[in-house]
């Protein structure tokens, strides 16, 4: 069973269906909620999260299941932490982003915008570079399963990251005074 059709079926009440779904998820979403909680925090949150999902499954939308439960588990640790009193690590914890962040409402905004930008660049919603973006850098997903899902070859998905990399890179740079008037 792919993503889309554990959660169909899961918002079926297949708890089985719940445990394939963690099993593929859990490892990842662990990784990366490593990077804004405590470590020991990280497997109530997971726990939190695929409940949440398991009680939200009939409300999914097919917009990819990795972004769903990234989702979910963002909000899922900005809730825990704030129960918790440490409302300063709250940016973080719901930002997308594993960079340092502006603690300026306004900058962070300025930041996202900027970001949108760039990504526009890529082409549209669909193209191989913007679908390459989207499972690799936000779903976080390893080369050759942007391959198999894209069904093309794994050098393949190499090349278009590095070009997504270097799109990226010249749209956020364009805006943006040169630091050593080099380009750099």
């Amino acid at each position: 069973m792919d993503n889309e059709e554990l959660i169909a079926a899961m918002a079926g009440g297949d708890d089985t269906a719940l445990r394939e779904l963690f099993s593929r998820h859990a490892p990842w979403l662990a990784a990366r909620l490593r990077a804004v909680l405590p470590a020991a925090d990280v497997e109530d949150v997971l726990q939190e999260t695929f409940l949440a999902a398991w009680r939200g499954a009939r409300g999914y939308r097919r917009e990819g299941a990795g972004g769903w439960l990234w989702g979910i588990a963002r909000r899922q640790a900005a809730l825990w932490l704030r129960r918790r009193g440490r409302p300063e690590a709250l940016l973080s914890a719901v930002g997308d982003s594993h960079e340092p962040q502006s603690a300026d409402p306004v900058e962070a905004a300025l930041s996202r915008l900027e970001l949108a930008d760039a990504v526009e660049a890529l082409g549209p919603a669909g193209s191989p570079q913007r679908e390459t973006w989207r499972l690799m850098y936000v779903e976080d997903r390893a080369v050759a399963e942007v391959a198999e899902l894209m069904e093309v070859p794994e050098g393949t998905v190499k090349s278009r990251a590095y070009q997504v990399r270097r799109l990226l890179r010249a749209a956020l740079r364009r805006d943006r005074p040169l630091r050593d008037g080099s380009g750099r």
